[in-house]
């Protein structure tokens, strides 16, 4: 599928069209201080921008590259999906290392069953609205870009540089697949145009990025969306929630920030009935 964007930037920009001419000029001689790094251009020399003094540039041009290939791809609102790398899809649970994960698996199929539902919906909008997003990798993540793609949709990847894991799933789209090295910065981009978030069992990663979401919209900073924990014993298993409130630690009403739910439909059905950030407890879906 072609960007959105290919119609944009048509019109020849006489500074901005001229830089390539110069970054592969041919008669650029080869002499000493050519060939020194002083005498490199500054955003093109990577070692000048990989010093620590440039961190915050390296900052703002993570932000900034994915906003603008979003904005002009059309990106206006996404369905994050949350989820571990680890869990398998239900013909390759036999190569799983523990019991627990072959049992897991089941959560690949709702997270690819969910996806497709969601991105049918999505086309109706020209695949603007709610965009599968995950983090771009194996398990649950390729799971969630694999039902888009079932559905003909896209899908966004927002992969991360790491020791292991750090390849796209195939199941992204290209034109909506990103890499990042911070992790704050792909933080933001999960969640800045999040309509709904959804968390399937998952490990640290998964934790972290569920807990910094709940935070988010626990202190006012992020506006409350549907967010929807699939797999209530997995996450009642590795995670006391009434022990925070009565401890109180958070609040009992924190406790309404979030539903478990155990099928792609039954998450559906609650984004579906959702209200809006207003909504009273009363009027809430039972947290069971």
């Amino acid at each position: 599928m072609s960007s959105k964007s290919d119609t944009t930037h048509t019109r020849r920009h006489p500074l901005r069209d001229s830089h390539a001419d110069i970054i592969t000029a041919k008669d650029i001689p080869d002499t000493p201080q050519t060939r020194s790094p002083a005498y490199a251009l500054a955003f093109s020399d990577q070692d000048f921008m990989c010093r620590d003094e440039l961190r915050p540039v390296r900052l703002q041009l993570e932000l900034l590259k994915t906003e603008m290939m979003m904005a002009e791809y059309g990106v206006e609102s996404t369905i994050v999906l949350f989820g571990g790398a680890r869990i398998p899809e239900p013909a390759k649970k036999d190569k799983a290392r523990t019991k627990t994960l072959a049992d897991l698996s089941k959560y690949y199929d709702e997270a690819r069953t969910f996806a497709r539902i969601m991105t049918e919906r999505s086309k109706k909008a020209d695949n603007r609205e709610d965009v599968i997003v995950t983090g771009g990798g194996p398990g649950v993540m390729e799971a969630g870009n694999r039902g888009a793609q079932d559905a003909g949709g896209v899908s966004i990847g927002l992969n991360i540089v790491l020791p292991h894991e750090q390849a796209p799933n195939e199941y992204v789209t290209p034109d909506l697949c990103f890499n990042f090295h911070y992790f704050a910065i792909r933080k933001m981009h999960f969640l800045m145009r999040a309509k709904a978030i959804t968390v399937f069992p998952g490990g640290f990663g998964t934790l972290d990025e569920m807990f910094e979401a709940l935070t988010l919209i626990q202190t006012g900073r992020m506006q409350r969306v549907p967010f929807l924990l699939f797999g209530k014993s997995f996450w009642e298993k590795v995670i006391n929630w009434d022990a925070l409130a009565d401890a109180g630690t958070i609040s009992a009403e924190d406790l309404d920030l979030f539903r478990f739910v155990e099928t792609a439909e039954e998450a559906v059905r609650a984004i579906d009935a959702w209200q809006g950030a207003n909504e009273t407890r009363e009027s809430l879906p039972d947290r069971d």
